[in-house]
């Protein structure tokens, strides 16, 4: 079991961060699990668009809510979260790593893609997850000082996931 988190300053930059991380790693021909996020800005609202691409081949889901040009709060939708967090569910077997595009509100209060994340350790994968300032509070005392912060640098990030696929394969070995 190896989890890490990440945070990258600038609004998305997380976002693209993981992307990047998660499309090296497809290319390696590393089997992903998880879900990757796109903030598709609109120049009519304040908000963006959030979609989640579920790795390692999809569906694309729009996770955010359109409540028109006027709308400041959490604009969410619970349901396509839900969705995608049993996309993401029924594709962990067989993966390497879990890729997990933001530890967010939902997230700390114990919902969201918080169950993936502790069946993923259960099952001795590597977890790399997204986290913001706002709730890395949140994020610590679910990981219980589990989890590594690594450098908001794709190689670093990349050669941590290749190194926890090492390790599982090496467990495998010794339990047979």
């Amino acid at each position: 079991m190896r989890l890490a988190h990440v945070s990258v300053d600038g609004r998305g930059e997380t976002d693209r961060f993981l992307a990047a991380v998660a499309g090296k790693l497809e290319a390696e021909g590393i089997r992903l699990a998880g879900a990757v996020q796109t903030n598709l800005v609109r120049a009519d609202r304040p908000k963006c668009d959030m979609d989640l691409r579920v790795l390692p081949d999809g569906p694309v889901v729009r996770i955010s809510e359109d409540r028109g040009a006027a709308a400041r709060g959490c604009m969410l939708n619970h349901g396509a979260l839900e969705q995608t967090v049993a996309e993401v569910t029924r594709r962990l077997d067989g993966a390497e790593i879990l890729i997990v595009n933001k530890f967010g509100k939902a997230e700390s209060e114990g919902r969201g893609l918080v169950p993936v994340i502790s069946e993923a350790l259960m099952r001795g994968m590597t977890v790399l997850v997204g986290v913001n300032g706002l709730n890395l509070p949140a994020y610590l005392t679910f990981a219980a000082g589990l989890s590594e912060m690594l450098p908001a640098n794709e190689a670093t990030a990349t050669a941590w996931c290749r190194a926890g696929v090492r390790h599982q394969a090496q467990s495998i070995c010794r339990e047979m």
